[in-house]
């Protein structure tokens, strides 16, 4: 019964690249959507360019990864802005990539915000509702990726945007089901084999197991691998063939 639910099952993987990576070229053969870096933490229109062409090589779902405006801290320091100012910051960077996209011959499909900015999106509404807006605005068809029963999905799902519930493999999860602060020690997971382990069960039980052992059910479409860890590659390499194992099909569509 197992293999008959998990051969049904299908499942987006996604990588954060464009940031200046070394393995965007190997992960981007394992995913099946890109979130590209589009100036607001890292990026610019060159970079932007080739990863745009290699995800078409790839095949791969290319998606804008708007920021906070905040280089220096690659976009993880908590800001608070007028609305307006995220509202202009977020919809210039969408449409830039948007604009490469279109000179290349492909389009955008999705729009994950980065860092700090999706994290506050997460638990803001008034923020995800701004953000929710910039997009919409720069095409009512594109997706809205974000943490999986956030704010910021919700807000799109109140405006009538197609959404992606995101996990992270490589990430661990208060007990409400928010991210743990990177400032803390163990927020990131740096074993693959515990990564695997946590993300299989993503995709298997639509769980996660909390930093304080509480198991949270989530309803799981994308899940991320971020591709400046110290193990980005092998992580991607090892999900995406444990997944092929299982029958899991991995896709963008959904």
């Amino acid at each position: 019964m197992e293999n008959e639910i998990l051969n049904s099952r299908t499942i987006d993987l996604n990588a954060d690249l464009g940031e200046g990576g070394a393995d965007d070229a190997a992960i981007l053969a394992c995913v099946s959507s890109v979130n590209i870096a589009c100036g607001g933490h890292a990026g610019d229109a060159h970079s932007m360019r080739v990863a745009v062409r290699a995800a078409m090589a790839c095949g791969v779902a290319i998606g804008a990864h708007p920021s906070f405006v905040d280089r220096e801290n690659f976009g993880r320091t908590e800001m608070h802005l007028p609305m307006q100012q995220v509202y202009d910051e977020v919809s210039e960077q969408i449409c830039a990539l948007q604009d490469i996209c279109k000179t290349e011959g492909t389009e955008l499909v999705h729009v994950k915000p980065h860092g700090a900015l999706y994290n506050q999106a997460a638990r803001d509404i008034r923020l995800a509702e701004t953000i929710v807006k910039a997009i919409a605005d720069a095409g009512p068809q594109l997706k809205v990726v974000g943490l999986a029963g956030s704010e910021l999905i919700h807000a799109a799902r109140r405006a009538g945007m197609i959404v992606a519930e995101e996990a992270f493999a490589d990430r661990r999860y208060n007990s409400d089901g928010s991210l743990m602060s990177r400032k803390l020690p163990g927020a990131t997971i740096d074993e693959v084999e515990l990564a695997l382990q946590q993300a299989m069960r993503m995709v298997e039980q639509q769980s996660v197991i909390s930093i304080d052992g509480k198991e949270l059910q989530m309803n799981i479409d994308t899940l991320c691998l971020h591709g400046d860890g110290a193990h980005a590659l092998q992580l991607a390499r090892s999900l995406r063939e444990q997944l092929q194992q299982k029958g899991v099909v991995v896709t963008a569509s959904m």
